[in-house]
């Protein structure tokens, strides 16, 4: 599923992510500070999750088409107000707009993903699919590295290949067989939280941790670490090339079980936070840990798809759906909360208190040790 990978590269790597990325250019531009940065990414994040759980119910409904387009639709729109804003004020809502898109991009990628991929192959094209993230973040480092000034223009090309990839996968999916192989009523937007308990607080937890790299990482590097727009542009390529190798967690999960691969990527995550904050200007220290950073972002978030299938193993999509917004809640949180601990503490305490949530995110693994056969995406379809 190439045009599923752009899809979320796109929504994801470019629209939401982008945010943080051109940071120090808003920052320039409209006098934006860490506090207000902050608020401005949980909005976006607050906006992801009201999309997400629209999607949730258009793919519980087999509407799941739908739910692509309103991700790539307002991906497209929230860029082409980013691209031409005037005030911080319209800044705010573009991407408040363009950050919403992803919400939707997932749940309808998981539906297509299962009602076009072989069964043997599922887990990992889920998890290629979702490493789409990291391919947006390497397009949108190499953007800075290009031409830093020209962000306008940059936003602009957001919204123009939103709707070229959303095109693309929509072709490329047989949606005639979405809910073809789920059992019970079509409309399952009902779903049961209760099993989704222990995976929804470590998603929340997570997703604030890991709010400091996606909303101040690239601040912390130009502000605190004194480096060069040409060198924090080629480190988030670095980052979005530590993504695109946490492609594999398919696999991971497969060979270490859940607890393992979570537990694993969050230490990960949380070892690469610290040491951002301790050395922001060197440039190697600052590259492993984003490259680490990076692939264990979108293990983690690999991990979700497996464990809500784990959990919910007839109503994966909408699973998806429902820790995806519980790890966009942790971000929308957690850039609050640091945006405040950054502008009166200064961004390196704000990456130690990141720091301590990943370790949360680490011991709310799943107890069990490893996904059984009968609880794959791909064993839905038998």
């Amino acid at each position: 599923m190439p045009a599923g990978l752009a899809v979320i590269a796109v929504t994801y790597g470019l629209a939401r992510y982008g945010f943080g990325l051109f940071l120090p250019q808003f920052r320039g531009e409209f006098g934006v500070t860490a506090a207000t940065a902050g608020g401005i990414a949980a909005g976006s994040y607050l906006a992801y999750c009201l999309t997400a759980l629209l999607a949730q119910r258009q793919v519980g409904r087999q509407r799941a088409r739908t739910a692509l387009w309103l991700a790539g639709g307002t991906a497209a729109v929230g860029s082409a107000v980013v691209a031409s804003a005037p005030s911080a004020g319209v800044l705010a809502a573009g991407v408040l707009v363009a950050g919403s898109g992803a919400g939707a991009a997932t749940p309808a990628l998981v539906a297509a993903v299962t009602a076009t991929v072989r069964p043997a192959v599922e887990q990992r094209a889920q998890a290629v699919v979702n490493s789409g993230t990291g391919a947006g973040v390497v397009a949108g480092g190499l953007l800075v590295l290009a031409a830093p000034g020209l962000w306008r223009w940059a936003w602009a090309g957001f919204a123009v290949l939103a709707l070229a990839a959303t095109w693309a996968a929509d072709r490329r999916t047989a949606w005639a067989q979405v809910g073809r192989h789920e059992d019970g009523d079509d409309d399952r937007s009902g779903l049961p939280l209760g099993p989704l308990a222990r995976p929804l607080v470590a998603a929340v937890l997570g997703g604030a941790g890991c709010a400091a790299v996606w909303t101040f990482g690239r601040d912390l590097l130009a502000r605190d670490g004194g480096l060069p727009d040409s060198t924090t542009g080629l480190l988030w390529c670095v980052l979005g090339a530590g993504g695109l190798a946490g492609g594999l967690s398919g696999d991971l999960v497969g060979r270490a079980g859940l607890r393992r691969a979570w537990a694993g990527a969050a230490a990960l995550a949380t070892a690469a936070v610290l040491l951002l904050a301790a050395l922001p200007g060197a440039a190697v220290p600052a590259g492993l840990a984003l490259a680490a950073f990076g692939c264990a972002f979108v293990v983690l978030s690999g991990v979700l798809l497996a464990w809500g299938a784990h959990r919910v193993p007839a109503a994966a999509p909408q699973a998806a759906a429902v820790l995806f917004v519980g790890l966009t809640v942790g971000q929308a949180a957690g850039a609050l909360v640091l945006g405040v601990v950054a502008d009166r503490a200064g961004a390196p305490a704000a990456f130690v208190v990141a720091a301590v949530l990943l370790v949360g995110a680490a011991l709310a693994a799943e107890p069990r040790t490893r996904v059984s056969a009968a609880a794959t995406p791909g064993s839905r379809r038998r």
